[in-house]
């Protein structure tokens, strides 16, 4: 008995401390076996999008028909509505499976990624939608309530998930690269030939803007048309403003660009052109592209994200512009305030394109506002050079007599001025508020009549200019200097010879060889006067005074040879003006100097008398001519050893 009693007492231990491990282990895995094969058959029965989605789909269609077209009772009252098919319940199972599929991976796009061209779930979300909106004439009815309820629920889920999608596919503009055997959209312009270096506009694939119009198609019809539009335009304005940004054009405040100084603007100008290049050249037309093909099933849609989009970035490029034109006006900023102008002024007929008809009217004025604005900067600058020509009284000569820098800057500023001819002419005709009544003289365009207008300040100041110096010489010397460099100016500028005329060009030709006549008689003059016979010959027989003669003699070579000294170091730098001068000074001195020489210098004794007093022969003064004009004074006594 004892024994029984320690045999039951160890058995009952095993079986309620030590469970039996095998027999419950062997229940466990034909547990999970039962559960794997029914969830096989479950996912056996399911039907998905691939295979049997048609006939499922078919099934909805049928039930949306009749629910739609419900038969009448039979007190003919109020119609009955049919009955749910068990198709409608697993029909919405699949869809938010589906969904599921894809928004549980936590990777936006890669249902668009791996779907086929034409997404099922396209097709069935809209099928949502109507039976959403067909279950919802009878919501009174308990046996629809819950439906109704569930595809609600459904409808906002898959609006999100689809909302997501739709942003990612915008966003991820380098689609294209995980895209196979996609082709790339063309119409942008490779970047070389756009001149924007590095592909600034994204660009989508044919298969990603498709899938963007089906999404976008789907997300209009079933009333999530603001949803669709916010999140396009929000996406497509951040990536054109990054766009902009990556050619350097960025928002700048009205108080920073006032700030600016002029070499920091006129860069923000230039980058400022070439981003409105860029916009109407390139990405605008791109845009457009874009929300026509993504919105081609709604015109109207397209037309007004497209308006509002390049509204906004044109408003930005035209605050620029109004913003510069506020700055203060210098007379180095003409030039880059007349590319401004033209690259405004290219931006009308562009925006034309754009919107046609009255659409347009607005953007168009603001445009011609903006540009009207720094047309009249332009005028105002181009007015203030001859401000500047006015103030310039210096009373310092310029050492030799040499061109004078208010000259080459005025000239080199109007030669730059002229190859903008055609925009200066309209300026001058649009934006010009001053009346000046020779505008109309000799059929003069307005740009001809303010050129006309500085030349003659220019001329004016040049005169006066010429005054400060005490040699008369030398004054002539100037103006010849001033006078051929403008010459040469405006002749090597078709523009501004074409502007200024050929009356105005022979005049100051005529001018010129006037200064150089002056010139001669004033320095030559006296000069030859040495070799007059009045006053050499004397008595009843005429015989020559040596005295007088030797007098002569002293006297040219003490002016000669001061003229030497001084107008060698004179400045001549046109190189045709320096060799004419030579050339008439000699035609004029030498061959006098040789009739003289060869007359009278037999009256003069033989020997060291000679020598004393004929101390040049006629090529020796050729030589010495030479050395006038070159701005360094030039030593005889060096020249003769």
């Amino acid at each position: 008995m004892e024994k029984t009693h320690t045999e039951k007492s160890s058995s009952f231990s095993a079986r309620e401390v030590l469970p039996p491990i095998t027999t419950t282990t062997r229940n466990e895995k034909e547990k999970e076996k039962q559960e794997k094969e029914n969830k096989d058959e479950e996912e056996a029965k399911e039907i998905d999008f691939d295979s049997n989605f048609d006939m499922i789909s078919g099934e909805i269609d049928q039930f949306l028909n009749a629910i739609s077209y419900p038969k009448q009772s039979k007190d003919n009252q109020n119609p009955t509505p049919p009955e749910i098919p068990n198709s409608v319940e697993k029909f919405l199972q699949i869809v938010e499976k589906e969904i599921a599929k894809f928004d549980s991976e936590k990777d936006p796009g890669k249902w668009s990624r791996e779907c086929g061209e034409s997404p099922p779930l396209l097709e069935a979300l809209d099928r949502v939608y109507k039976l959403t909106k067909a279950l919802g004439s009878f919501k009174s009815d308990p046996r629809y309530t819950p439906l109704l309820d569930q595809t609600n629920s459904l409808l906002i889920r898959a609006m999100s998930f689809l909302e997501d999608e739709f942003r990612s596919l915008l966003e991820d503009t380098d689609q294209s690269k995980e895209m196979k055997q996609c082709e790339v959209d063309c119409c942008l312009l490779p970047a070389a030939e756009s001149g924007i270096a590095g592909g600034i506009t994204p660009a989508y694939s044919s298969e990603i803007t498709t899938r963007l119009n089906k999404i976008a198609n789907v997300m209009i019809s079933t009333g999530y048309e603001t949803e669709c539009c916010q999140i396009f335009s929000i996406v497509r304005r951040s990536l054109f403003e990054e766009s902009l940004t990556k050619i350097g054009f960025e928002k700048i405040s009205i108080d920073e660009i006032q700030k600016m100084n002029w070499e920091s603007l006129e860069g923000e100008i230039a980058t400022w052109i070439k981003a409105c290049k860029f916009c109407f050249s390139i990405s605008f037309s791109t845009e457009q592209n874009l929300c026509e093909s993504v919105f081609s099933n709604s015109p109207e849609i397209s037309a007004s994200l497209f308006g509002n989009l390049i509204r906004g970035i044109v408003i930005q490029l035209l605050n620029f512009a109004e913003a510069v034109a506020m700055t203060k006006r210098s007379a180095e900023k003409l030039f880059k305030f007349l590319d401004m102008y033209e690259a405004l002024g290219d931006q009308i007929p562009a925006i034309t394109d754009l919107f046609p008809g009255e659409s347009s009217l607005e953007l168009k004025s603001e445009t011609s506002s903006a540009q009207c604005r720094i047309g009249e900067a332009a005028v105002s600058i181009f007015s203030d050079l001859e401000n500047s020509i006015k103030s310039d009284v210096g009373k310092t000569p310029v050492p030799g007599g040499a061109v004078h820098p208010l000259t080459r800057y005025v000239m080199n500023y109007l030669k730059y001025a002229c190859e903008y001819n055609d925009t200066l002419e309209q300026i001058f005709q649009n934006h010009n508020k001053s009346e000046k009544s020779d505008f109309s003289q000799e059929n003069r365009s307005r740009f001809s009549s303010q050129l006309m207008a500085v030349m003659d300040l220019l001329d004016a100041n040049l005169d006066a200019k010429s005054k400060v110096y005490k040699d008369l010489s030398l004054s002539y010397i100037f103006l010849m200097n001033n006078g051929r460099y403008i010459m040469q100016k405006i002749k090597g500028s078709s523009e501004i010879y074409g502007l200024m005329g050929d009356t105005w060009c022979r005049k100051r030709s005529s001018d010129l060889r006037n200064y150089h006549k002056s010139y001669t008689r004033e320095t030559w003059g006296r000069l030859l006067g040495c070799f007059k016979e009045e006053g050499l010959q004397q008595g009843k027989g005429g015989a020559v005074s040596k005295t007088v003669l030797k007098e002569r003699f002293k006297s040219f070579n003490a002016m000669f040879e001061e003229i030497h000294k001084t107008q060698s170091a004179w400045v001549v730098s046109d190189e045709q003006l320096q060799s004419e001068l030579r050339v008439s000074i000699s035609a004029v001195v030498v061959p006098a100097y040789r009739s003289f020489l060869g007359r009278f210098r037999q009256y003069l004794d033989s020997g060291r008398q000679t020598e004393k007093y004929v101390k040049f022969g006629p090529e020796e003064l050729e030589t010495f001519i030479d050395d006038l004009f070159d701005g360094t004074p030039a030593s005889m006594v060096k020249r003769r050893t």
